[in-house]
Formats: C-alpha cells, structure tokens, sequence
C-alpha cells in the first residue's frame, strides 16, 4: 500500500462500513476513518508513526492492534488495562482488529525506541521487539539488592545512584580485604548484608556479600557482578578467599553482567558459598559471633600474539 497517496483516494465513509469487519477490501478505509479519529495527524509518512503511536503507552503498536467503534486505536497490551473501554472516547472496546494498521505496521522500518541512548539501528516492525530485548543500549537496572529499586540508566547514572541514593561504598583498584561481622548468624532470613563498588581498568564492579537459606542450610555468599554488558564482562576475572586457622577457601570465576538479576546469580550459586559451621570455624572464638574475612581480586585477561592469554594486573 503507498501509504502516501492515502489522502487522494476517494472512499466511502468507513465509519458506514460494520465495526467488526475489517478485511482487506475495507482496509484502507479503516485507515482512513483512524485518520479522521485523530484530525491532528496526517496520512503522510510522518502521520502514519503517528497513527501507529499507542494512546496509552505511547510505544509503536504492533500486531494485534485494537480499535473501538469510533476509529480509535491501541495497542493490545494496553487493551487489558483499560477494562475494555476506550481511553479517548470511553466506548467499549469489543474485539475489533484494525487490519488496516497492521498492514502498514508490517510494511513499516521504525527506529529502536532506545535510538535517544544512541542505537542508530532500524528494524522491520516484527524484529523491532525483539532487537530491543537485547540492545546494547537498553538502560540497566539498579544493581542494588537490598531493596526492589526501581531505578534504571546508562552506568554513570547507576553509579551516581548508588553511591547518592543507597549510600554505598565506592573503592578504587583491584584488590579488596573486607570484614563480615554478624552478632547472632543463626538468624539469616534471606538477609542482603553488603554491596560494595570497585573502580578498576575503567570500568565498575559491583561485590555482594549476604546470607540466604540454601535448602535447610543457611549459607553465606559472595560474588561480583560487572556493570556492563555480558561481552566486556567476559574480559576480565576475579578471585575471592576466606580463610583462618589453617584452612581457607578460593572462588575464582567471570563476573556476571549486571544484565542479569542479583537474585539470579545467586540462585546459580555462581560464587564463593560458604556453609555456616564452616562460615564459624573461620569466626574462631566460641562460635557465637560471626567474623568473616574476604579478600580477592579483579584481572583483565590479555591474548599474547601467539593466543595465549596471561592476566594483566591493575597497580
């Protein structure tokens, strides 16, 4: 369909045609009366985003898209939450598919809506969404696991966050020695303990340090997420140990991208796991009071020229 020479074709007056009929004969008529529901946006290319623009979320409407009997759109998400009535006349709403802009909806090239963070990409509507479930340029969400923090930005505007908003700790290098101390640790209930950021090679690194019912166990955790996409997290690796009395233990792993939830680390155990008697053998002392120390390491893997790969140390 060219779309721009909708305006000089001459149809009869589609709101005469059944609402709840929209084949591929009454089609460019629907698309006609949805541009008379909305006067202030042309049937030109521009109007034609427009027309696809949903009333209520404002994102680009895709298959299936919804309309009430008056012409008005949006978008089938949206549809279940304005209890079948429509958000600009407050008709009900049926089920009536607006074939009309689906058609020009699946002949359409639209930007990825994260284009103002700088993806220069366009997609063909059915490959849009799923191009934006990956962006690299999609925000990330707050790193912070002691509460269900809603906000979300590129990383300069998370780590801002973290250290105005939640008051976390901020270190520079690539070495830690942190003390856990906790006066009753029998009493974990899925308690978020410690995050600390690390500033290293350019780049922020996020250590979590908790407790957390593993089974009928309650075990202690430590692990370190990189604030960044999965592809530069692979770059670089880090190693934990706690120890005393002549024992220690060592964690040497990736880190995770930030991509991925703090609950779902944790639940792959991707980390250091400490089981509590063991946790209160390194506490020394009666046992009573718990007394951990971690110390680790972050290093960017380098490639030789030959291929190998040796760990490049940060001063």
């Amino acid at each position: 369909m060219d779309v721009g020479s909708v305006d000089c074709v001459s149809l009869p007056d589609a709101a005469n045609a059944p609402a709840d009929v929209d084949d591929a004969g009454q089609g460019l008529g629907t698309l006609l009366a949805a541009a008379r529901a909305y006067p202030n946006k042309g049937a030109n290319a521009g109007g034609v985003h427009e027309l696809l623009e949903c009333p209520v979320c404002t994102n680009s409407m895709f298959p299936p898209i919804h309309q009430c009997q008056n012409g008005h759109t949006l978008c089938s998400t949206c549809k279940a939450r304005v209890h079948n009535r429509c958000p600009t006349c407050r008709q009900e709403l049926g089920d009536i598919r607006c074939l009309a802009l689906e058609k020009v909806a699946e002949s359409l090239e639209l930007p990825c809506k994260y284009y103002s963070l700088g993806c220069q990409e366009i997609f063909p509507y059915y490959s849009k969404i799923k191009h934006e479930a990956q962006c690299s340029f999609r925000p990330y969400n707050c790193p912070y696991a002691g509460s269900e923090c809603a906000a979300a930005g590129d990383i300069p505007y998370l780590v801002s966050h973290l250290r105005d908003d939640h008051k976390v700790d901020m270190h520079s290098g690539c070495t830690f020695n942190h003390r856990y101390v906790k006066s009753n640790p029998r009493e974990v209930e899925n308690a978020t303990w410690m995050l600390t950021v690390f500033h290293c090679f350019g780049q922020y690194f996020c250590l979590h340090f908790e407790a957390f019912q593993l089974g009928m166990a309650p075990v202690y955790m430590a692990f370190l997420r990189f604030m960044g996409d999965e592809n530069e997290a692979k770059n670089y690796s880090y190693s934990l140990e706690v120890g005393a009395n002549g024992r220690k233990m060592v964690w040497e792993g990736t880190p995770r991208s930030v991509r991925d939830s703090h609950r779902k680390v944790r639940d792959s155990h991707d980390g250091l796991i400490i089981q509590r008697n063991m946790a209160l053998f390194f506490s020394g002392g009666d046992r009573k009071e718990l007394k951990l120390r971690i110390t680790g390491r972050i290093w960017k893997e380098q490639q030789t020229p030959d291929g190998a790969c040796i760990p490049n140390l940060c001063s």
